[in-house]
C-alpha cells in the first residue's frame, strides 16, 4: 500500500518524536499503515442533542448545546480541580477538569456557544461532565453528524493529549494528506467474485462513517480482507511445503504393528479411533511430509493411537520421538507405552531432564545407532547431544506449551523432514483451529472409550464446606481418591501459594485419618515426583495441587475433583482439570467451589461446565465469553494472534468464506506469480514480512 508500512508516524503533521514513540510502546502504532488499520472498538450517535434537564444518573455519552457560565477551583494540591458552569437555558451541569487547568481556562470562554460532549455523573445529586469534549458550534456538521468513533488509549497516551479524539484528529491528518485515496489490496477478480466495499471506502467509513449501513459494510470488507490474508498466507505455506518437502515413504504395516494390534491391544479401538489411524497411515504412505493435528477430548485414547503411529514407524525402520511439555506428562506416557508393550521386544527410552548421567551416557548413544527405536521426553529431547539415527516420526503432545523455536529443532534431527503428528486434549474451536493450525491436516477423536460413564459436576458456594468434607470422607471411605485444585495466577502468585498451603493445613486437620500430599511449581522436580507418586501408588488419598496437575496425570481411583475458586479458571482450563477424573469404571465427580459474589460472565461459566461434557461445546462457549485473544496457546502458537478487527467467536462465516476464495485463488495459481495475483504476493509480504515463516518447518 504505497509503502504506508514504512512510512515512520514521527512525520505525520501533529506526531512528532515523543508522541510517536509513546503511540509505538502503548498502540503498537509505528508506521501510516498502523495508523489506518488502528480501529475504533465503538462508535456513539451524536446526531442528537439533549437538554440539561433531561441528564439522569445512569446516561451513556450524551451531547448538549450551550455556554460556560464561570469558572471555579475548587481544592488544594492533588484534589485541586477546575469546575466550569455550563447552562444551555434548561438548566445548569458542572464540567470538571482534574489537569490540563489552565489550557482550559484559555482555550474556552465564558459567553461563547460550545457543543459539549461527554459522559454525565451524578455526584452528591449534582450532574457532572468529567473532561469532556468541547468544539465550537460552527464545527457541528464535523463533530456532531452521526457516528463518532471510539479509540482504545492508556493512561500513558491520554497524559501526552493523545485520547481517543486525538487520535481520531490524526486519522483525519493521515487520510487528507493521502487524498482520501488507497491503493486497492485484491485484485480485480477476487472483488467482483466478493462484491464488497473497495478498501479505499472501507478505511473511510471505519473511521468517519456516512451511515451505519456504510459502517456495517465498511467493516464487513476489512474483516474480510484480514481473514482472507491469514488463510491465503497458511494455504500458501501448506501447498508449498506439500510440493517442496518429500516424506519418507512408510510402505509396510509390519509385524510389529500388527502383533500389537492383534495380541496385545488391551481394548477394541472405537470408530473414530480407527478412522484417525487410517488417515495417519495414508499420510504416511503418500510420500509427502505428514502434517496433522490430532484433537481428542480428555480420555479419548490418543495415546494408544500415537503409539501405534510409532510402530508404524518402526515397522519401516525408523524411529520414533514424543515430545510432552512437562516430565510429570513425559513419565507418564513413557509408563503408559512401556505397560503395552511390556510383552513386545522394542526399546523405549525416556529422557527429561532429570535423566541422571549415567543413565544419559548410555540412552545417547543408543540412540545415535538406532538400537532405541521409541524415545519418549521433555524438551530435552531438541538439545544437540540427542542424535538420531534415522527419526521418521515426531509427536508433539500439547504443542501450544511449546515455542515454535524448540518444534522446529526438532525437525531438523533427520536428513528427510520426519513425519510430524501435533496432539492436544484443548479441543480447539473450528474457527481458531482454521486459523492457528490452518496448515494442519486435523484428526479428531470424538468418541469416548466404551464403560466410561460421564462425570457428574456440581457448583457449590464456599460457605457450604462441611456438606462437602461429608461428601468427600464417604467417597474415600468407598476407597476412592481425590484431587484438590487451587488457581495460580499470574500477579498474585503468593496469594495463591499462600491459599494453597492454608488449604493443606486446612485438610489435614479435616481428615487426620488419611494421608494428604501437594504438588505445585516451585517444588524441585524430584520433590514433586514423590508427592505425585504418593498419590499414584494409592498412599495419599487427597492431592492438594495447583494447575501443575492439569494436563496428563492418569490416576484411574481418582474419582472426585475439587476446583477451589473455579470462578477465577477459563472454561477450557476448568474441562482440562475435570478429565483427570473419570479415568475409571467408577462414577466421578467435578465440583467447583467459588465464592458467592460471580459476575453474569462468571456464573454463565460454571453453569455451561454444570451442563455439558462435551470439551468442544465448551471451547467454543469460551471463545464467545473471552475471545480468542485470552484462549490457552494462542499467544504461543508461532504467529500469535493479533486480529485488528475481526472476532473469531462471531466472525466464523466469514472466515469460511475467506478461507474458500483463498483455496479459489491458490488452486488456479499456487505461487501467486500471475500478472494479477502479484498484488496479493506484495501484500502478504507486507503483513507477514516481521514474521518468520515458520510454516516449513512446521
Amino acid at each position: 500500500m504505497l509503502d504506508l508500512d514504512k512510512r515512520s508516524l514521527m512525520y505525520l503533521p501533529g506526531v512528532g518524536p515523543k508522541k510517536a514513540e509513546i503511540l509505538r510502546k502503548e498502540a503498537g502504532i509505528s508506521s501510516y499503515e498502523d495508523l489506518l488499520f488502528y480501529f475504533p472498538y465503538k462508535y456513539i450517535d451524536r446526531s442528537r442533542f439533549y437538554k440539561v434537564s433531561e441528564i439522569t444518573g445512569n446516561m451513556p455519552y450524551i451531547q448538549l448545546k450551550g455556554r460556560i457560565l464561570y469558572y471555579d477551583t475548587v481544592g488544594e494540591g492533588r484534589t485541586r480541580r477546575l469546575v466550569a458552569k455550563f447552562t444551555d437555558g434548561t438548566g445548569t451541569i458542572d464540567l470538571v477538569w482534574f489537569k490540563g487547568l489552565n489550557y482550559v481556562t484559555d482555550k474556552y470562554k465564558t459567553g461563547t456557544e460550545y457543543i459539549v460532549f461527554g459522559k454525565p455523573t451524578e455526584f452528591g445529586h449534582i450532574y457532572n461532565i468529567p473532561h469532556p469534549d468541547i468544539d465550537p458550534v460552527d464545527q457541528a456538521d464535523q463533530v456532531a453528524a452521526g457516528l463518532t468513533p471510539f479509540y482504545n488509549t492508556s493512561e500513558k497516551m491520554k497524559k501526552s493529549f493523545l485520547n481517543s479524539r486525538a487520535i481520531q484528529n490524526l486519522q483525519y491528518t493521515l487520510l487528507s494528506s493521502l487524498n482520501w485515496n488507497l491503493p486497492e489490496t485484491l485484485p480485480a477478480d477476487v472483488l467482483s467474485r466478493i462484491r464488497m466495499m473497495p478498501l479505499n471506502e472501507a478505511i473511510r467509513n471505519v473511521h468517519f462513517p456516512e451511515s451505519t449501513e456504510k459502517l456495517r459494510l465498511a467493516q464487513l470488507r476489512l474483516k474480510f480482507d484480514e481473514l482472507f490474508f491469514i488463510q491465503l498466507n497458511i494455504l500458501r505455506t501448506a501447498s508449498l511445503r506439500k510440493l517442496k518437502l518429500k516424506g519418507i515413504v512408510f510402505p509396510t504395516v509390519g509385524d510389529y504393528f500388527n502383533t500389537f494390534y492383534k495380541d496385545y491391544l488391551p481394548f477394541e479401538l472405537t470408530g473414530a479411533q480407527k478412522r484417525v489411524v487410517k488417515e495417519i497411515r495414508a499420510d504416511m504412505g503418500s510420500g509427502r511430509q505428514m502434517n496433522r493435528l490430532l484433537q481428542g477430548d480428555v480420555g479419548s485414547g490418543k495415546t494408544l493411537v500415537a503409539l501405534l503411529s510409532m510402530l508404524l514407524a518402526v515397522d519401516n525402520h525408523c524411529q520414533a520421538c514424543m515430545m510432552a511439555p512437562t516430565e510429570i506428562l513425559a513419565t507418564q506416557h513413557y509408563a503408559t507405552v512401556m505397560e503395552f508393550l511390556k510383552d513386545m521386544d522394542i526399546r523405549v527410552a525416556l529422557l527429561t531432564g532429570s535423566t541422571k548421567k549415567k543413565e544419559r551416557n548410555a540412552i545417547l548413544p543408543a540412540i545415535a545407532s538406532g538400537e532405541i527405536q521409541i524415545v519418549i521426553g521433555t524438551h530435552a529431547l531438541i538439545e544437540e547431544t540427542v542424535v538420531f539415527s534415522s527419526l521418521g516420526l515426531a509427536i508433539i503432545d500439547e504443542q501450544h506449551r511449546f515455542g515454535v523455536e524448540q518444534r522446529a529443532r526438532l525437525w531438523k534431527k533427520n536428513a528427510i523432514v520426519p513425519h510430524v503428528l501435533v496432539m492436544t486434549a484443548t479441543p480447539i474451536p473450528r474457527t481458531l483451529a482454521m486459523t492457528l493450525y490452518g496448515d494442519l491436516d486435523v484428526s479428531v477423536i470424538d468418541e469416548l472409550p466404551p464403560g466410561r460413564k460421564p462425570i457428574q459436576t456440581v457448583h457449590r458456594y464456599d460457605n457450604k464446606k462441611a456438606q462437602l468434607y461429608d461428601f468427600l470422607r464417604k467417597e474415600i471411605q468407598l476407597g476412592r481418591q481425590v484431587y484438590v485444585v487451587y488457581p495460580l495466577i499470574e500477579g498474585s502468585e503468593k496469594l495463591d501459594y499462600k491459599n494453597l498451603e492454608d488449604g493443606f493445613e486446612t485438610f489435614k486437620e479435616v481428615f487426620p485419618e488419611y494421608k494428604v500430599c501437594m504438588v505445585h511449581g516451585k517444588m524441585k522436580a524430584a520433590d514433586k515426583e514423590t508427592e505425585m507418586q504418593k498419590f499414584i501408588t494409592g498412599e495419599a488419598q487427597i492431592l492438594m495441587a495447583t494447575t501443575v496437575i492439569e494436563v496428563g496425570v492418569n490416576v484411574p481411583n481418582a474419582s472426585v475433583m475439587v476446583i477451589e475458586s473455579a470462578e477465577r479458571f477459563g472454561l477450557s482450563q476448568l474441562h482440562q482439570l475435570r478429565g483427570r477424573v473419570g479415568r475409571g469404571a467408577e462414577q466421578s465427580y467435578c465440583i467447583l467451589v467459588s465464592s458467592y459474589k460471580l459476575s453474569n460472565d462468571t456464573r454463565k461459566r460454571l453453569e455451561i461446565m454444570v451442563n455439558s461434557n462435551n470439551g468442544f461445546e465448551i471451547a467454543e462457549a469460551d471463545l464467545r465469553l473471552r475471545g480468542h485473544g485470552d484462549l490457552e496457546g494462542t499467544q504461543q502458537s508461532g504467529e500469535g494472534l493479533d486480529l485488528k478487527i475481526a472476532n473469531l467467536a462471531a466472525d466464523g462465516q466469514i472466515l469460511q468464506y475467506a478461507r474458500d476464495i483463498a483455496l479459489e485463488v491458490l488452486d488456479k495459481d499456487p505461487e501467486l506469480l500471475s500478472e494479477p495475483n502479484r498484488i496479493l504476493n506484495e501484500r502478504l509480504k507486507t503483513l507477514f514480512a516481521r514474521k518468520i515463516n515458520w510454516g516449513m518447518i512446521s
